[in-house]
């Protein structure tokens, strides 16, 4: 107790200890938290493999989307399949029936019709 009453500099003051801790607590927040910090690389980073995910998935589209091109292009057999099923056409020497669905209670016969 008679070195805290007579002054001596034998235990340095607590706010020379606090400034170079408070700047390192200032810089490591900067550094955890800031525009170009640890933080915000990790989530760039975590973008950009999104990002890439993405276009990979794309990539693939565009390469199926080529493959049905070619077909459309060159294969008549798959030209012909996609007209019957979306257009519903048939060849001169087909018949269609079509079914009214069970429990319709229209009076009108079935639709027939032939090429």
């Amino acid at each position: 107790m008679a070195d805290a009453e007579s002054g001596s500099p034998s235990a340095p003051p607590l706010r020379v200890l606090s400034w170079p801790v408070l700047l390192v607590l200032i810089l490591l927040a900067l550094a955890l938290f800031g525009d170009r910090g640890v933080l915000r690389a990790i989530q760039a980073n975590r973008h950009k493999e999104s990002l890439a995910e993405q276009a990979r998935q794309m990539e693939a589209a565009n390469q199926n989307l080529r493959q049905e091109i070619e077909r459309l292009r060159s294969d008549q057999r798959y030209l012909e399949s996609i007209a019957r099923r979306e257009l519903g056409m048939v060849r001169e020497d087909e018949r269609v029936y079509q079914f009214r669905p069970p429990g319709s209670s229209t009076d009108q016969p079935p639709i027939q019709t032939s090429r």
